[in-house]
């Protein structure tokens, strides 16, 4: 820490302080009041054109309106009659909510990912959640009455804590639960579904950005992951597109745009910030991203770090060619981005 009392000549004399030019610049040049980014004057230029708005839109993940303690489970067995043993997960929840084990339906299992679980190339599933909504059927939740005929074992747990889920206080919930089903949950629609998703945290100092699959449980069948509301999504139908889009955004041109402006929470709006295009198979720029992409997941699970450092140096070279970056212009972003670390 440099003492207060210290000169600014003595602080160059003894080269206490490294110094740095930077310069600011507003991430739309036409809009003064837009979030400011810094960094060498070459970098900035450049980065202009990795700027704009993309092709794709980022979505939060699914909100129980602070009832995580109902609708998130562990699996702890199998009955031969097709039920799965549950219990629900209550350490850390808002609301003070009974620990209980019960036997329901698989059919509205889906793995769960929340923020802990996320990294860069990382994407692990390590809980379920209950969700109580369709595919097709977006903000309404299966219907009561539908509920307890098809799933009855589903809807009797559910009714165990229908005192604790009204008194949810979010106003987006208690409008879903006051025109349908008390079991309502928001932030759910057709992208909850997708098979495939790139996912980010929503609270961070940087975007490390990973690829969800939809897996094969040992409990339940094929089913997608569901994302929680601390991450944010992309939705995508094909495996492919989903690693082009991971490895746009975890390239150095992306990052620096992302990291330089935000502070804490890469929220869905940075989509509107940098230009991924929307993804051609006939291209090959963007089938080798994609390819770089998942070699990077498969490198991160086996821990080879070296190996993926090999791999992210290779897909900043492509994405720079995606975005119509020089050599010189990439460098001068990787230097720079280094420089905000």
């Amino acid at each position: 820490m440099i003492p207060e009392d210290v000169t600014l000549e003595e602080v160059a004399r003894e080269k206490i302080a490294t110094y740095r030019q930077f310069v600011a610049q507003p991430v739309d040049e036409a809009d003064p009041t837009s979030p400011w980014i810094t960094g060498r004057p070459r970098a900035l230029r450049a980065v202009k054109k990795v700027l704009g708005a993309s092709n794709y839109q980022a979505r939060e993940g699914v909100n129980t309106g602070g009832a995580n303690g109902v609708y998130w489970l562990e699996i702890i067995g199998r009955r031969p009659d097709r039920l799965a043993v549950v219990s629900n997960l209550t350490e850390g929840a808002k609301r003070k909510t009974e620990n209980v084990q019960a036997a329901i339906e698989p059919d509205l299992l889906y793995p769960l990912l929340r923020g802990r679980d996320v990294g860069r190339w990382q994407a692990t599933p390590s809980a379920y959640i209950l969700v109580t909504h369709k595919p097709g059927m977006k903000l309404k939740a299966i219907p009561e009455d539908e509920m307890a005929v098809r799933l009855p074992k589903t809807y009797t747990y559910l009714k165990r804590f229908e005192d604790v889920l009204w008194q949810r206080k979010s106003q987006s919930v208690r409008r879903l639960m006051e025109g349908g089903a008390f079991y309502s949950m928001f932030a759910v629609g057709s992208y909850t579904f997708a098979p495939y998703k790139v996912v980010w945290r929503e609270v961070s100092h940087c975007l490390d950005a990973a690829v969800a699959e939809q897996q094969d449980q040992p409990s339940i069948e094929m089913k997608c992951v569901v994302p929680d509301h601390t991450l944010i999504l992309i939705a995508c139908q094909e495996k492919d597109e989903a690693h082009f889009v991971c490895a746009a955004l975890n390239s150095s041109p992306s990052r620096f745009v992302v990291q330089n402006y935000i502070v804490l929470h890469p929220d869905p709006h940075i989509l509107q910030r940098v230009s991924v295009p929307r993804y051609d198979p006939t291209n090959p720029i963007h089938r080798q991203l994609s390819a770089l992409s998942q070699q990077a997941h498969q490198a991160t699970a086996a821990g080879d770090t070296a190996r993926v450092q090999v791999i992210e140096a290779e897909s900043d070279q492509l994405a720079a060619q995606l975005w119509g970056l020089m050599k010189e212009e990439l460098r001068e972003i990787q230097e720079s981005l280094a420089e905000l670390k």
